[in-house]
């Protein structure tokens, strides 16, 4: 059911990294031709498409815990909840997907929380992405001093780099090192001028719009956690948005042993594997300590769950404290049937999320494993 919902794409980036820019290609483009776009009230460049509504997304306040959430004031859910009948013909909803460009001072997750939680959201649209413009040249110094630039970053699908003509070598390849801290799952592309091929910001989520079966190691990808031998897909594009053949690295994918939490941003990425089948209220009470505690410090949560009784794998999806409900997956992506969740948190050492995990071990199936 979760692959019959309208698909959202979330486009996130701090302020000046291009996200107009990135969209006025986008837009142009036949995969999103029967697209609707959401801007904010205050972009200065106008969009050029025909299916376009406008929303001040900035629903965030802070809650007397501390926590980040999205204000019931519904301004976004009143958006998305009148443009299926605004963009209607004879009964018939006009747009297959929906895109929403941020502010860029914008933390993306209360917008997530409104996707996932929001009856009158929930109901009818479905997270497909969240894709975040980095530039180049400037990157280094947004994510020094600006925190939401860290949070855009580490929360995002896929990165997209700007504005390469600008930065040298050194200096790009240094950013690039960060960004292995900071999201080493996320797909890196280059977008030159702005212009990035529409199949590469699009069905990043675990359900695509094809109807093909889940994809859990695209979406997953838990391999990249491990600080194993890995791959990143870094490519340029030409103007016309085809693959010139040569890569945000040079012109070649590369394969190597690095420790992605060697960083200074307080970001810290990684794996846990469980060998044996869970109980389904064991694994809610290890997920509602540290959440319980820390919920806004840990940015994202995917997972696939062995839960005792169920006829497949259960997957999971969580920004800070809140989830998505659980999806039940037709089948095995493969022959290996261990629980697997990735973190992403800030300020919140892989300790906390273990010792919390081992607090349980007397009531957990053994052995368990933390990878």
């Amino acid at each position: 059911m979760s692959s019959e919902l309208i698909p959202v794409t979330l486009l996130t980036g701090f302020l000046g990294s291009g996200k107009t820019t990135v969209l006025n290609h986008l837009v142009r483009q036949p995969e999103l031709a029967d697209a609707l776009v959401i801007i904010n009230e205050f972009g200065q460049m106008p969009l050029d498409h025909r299916l376009v509504a406008h929303s001040t997304e900035n629903l965030v306040m802070e809650m007397s815990s501390g926590c980040l959430c999205c204000t019931v004031r519904g301004d976004l859910v009143k958006t998305l909840r009148d443009i299926v009948w605004r963009f209607s013909r004879n009964g018939q909803r006009q747009f297959r997907r929906v895109l929403i460009e941020t502010t860029g001072l914008a933390d993306p997750a209360p917008i997530v929380h409104t996707l996932m939680t929001h009856p009158q959201v929930a109901s009818r649209y479905r997270l497909d992405g969240i894709v975040t413009t980095l530039d180049l040249a400037t990157g280094e110094q947004a994510l020094n001093k600006h925190p939401e630039a860290v949070r855009q970053a580490a929360i995002a699908d896929c990165l997209l780099l700007t504005k390469a003509d600008l930065v040298d070598d050194d200096a790009r390849h240094a950013l690039l090192r960060r960004l292995d801290g900071i999201n080493p799952a996320a797909p890196r592309w280059e977008a030159r001028h702005g212009d990035i091929a529409a199949s590469k910001v699009l069905d990043l989520g675990l359900f695509s719009t094809d109807g093909k079966s889940p994809d859990v190691e695209r979406w997953l990808r838990e391999e990249a956690y491990t600080g194993n031998a890995h791959e990143h897909a870094h490519e340029h594009h030409g103007t016309d948005g085809q693959n010139d053949g040569h890569g945000a690295h040079g012109d070649h994918d590369h394969g190597h042993h690095h420790d992605v939490n060697r960083h200074d941003d307080h970001i810290r990425a990684f794996c846990f594997s469980i060998d044996l089948p869970m109980r389904e209220e064991i694994f809610s009470a290890w997920m509602e300590v540290p959440l319980g505690f820390v919920g806004s410090n840990i940015l994202r949560i995917k997972g696939i769950l062995n839960i005792e009784g169920s006829a497949g794998p259960v997957a999971i999806h969580g920004v800070q404290h809140i989830f998505h409900p659980p999806t039940t997956l037709p089948a095995w992506p493969d022959d290996d049937r261990r629980s697997r969740l990735v973190f992403i948190t800030q300020d919140v050492g892989r300790q906390v999320i273990e010792e919390t995990f081992k607090a349980l071990d007397g009531h957990l199936p053994q052995p368990w494993e933390a990878t």
